[in-house]
């Protein structure tokens, strides 16, 4: 999307105002656009929206999990897949210091395999 003030909010209220509920948000920046990853409850009436609104949208399968937030959580869970050859593409994931869990957006090549090891 372009990376102009207001556009991001433009999207964010689209998608609100149709009750898709935006769960996990990931924003990088390049000089004009900005990739956005938006995970939401409502993937394909999301997807026509953001059409709707000329966007460029990619449909892409994530394992999304919770995990306890401590020191050396997210290099096991790197350590595991990486151990079964799976490739991560992406990740990102929060928690403040005050939740004992955060969550995990994941984006690799073989998402099943990896939900089922990271489910154990």
């Amino acid at each position: 999307m372009p990376n102009r003030p207001g556009v991001l909010a433009r999207t964010c209220s689209v998608l609100s105002e149709a009750g898709v509920n935006i769960m996990a948000m990931a924003v990088h920046d390049t000089v004009d656009n900005a990739v956005v990853r938006f995970l939401v409850d409502h993937p394909t009436k999301a997807l026509l929206l953001l059409e709707q609104e000329e966007l460029y949208v990619l449909e892409q399968e994530v394992v999304v999990i919770d995990i306890d937030n401590k020191p050396g959580e997210i290099a096991r869970i790197a350590q595991s897949l990486a151990e079964a050859d799976i490739n991560i593409a992406y990740a990102y994931c929060t928690a403040t210091k005050n939740q004992e869990v955060g969550g995990l957006v994941l984006k690799c090549d073989q998402p099943e395999r990896a939900l089922e090891i990271l489910t154990r």
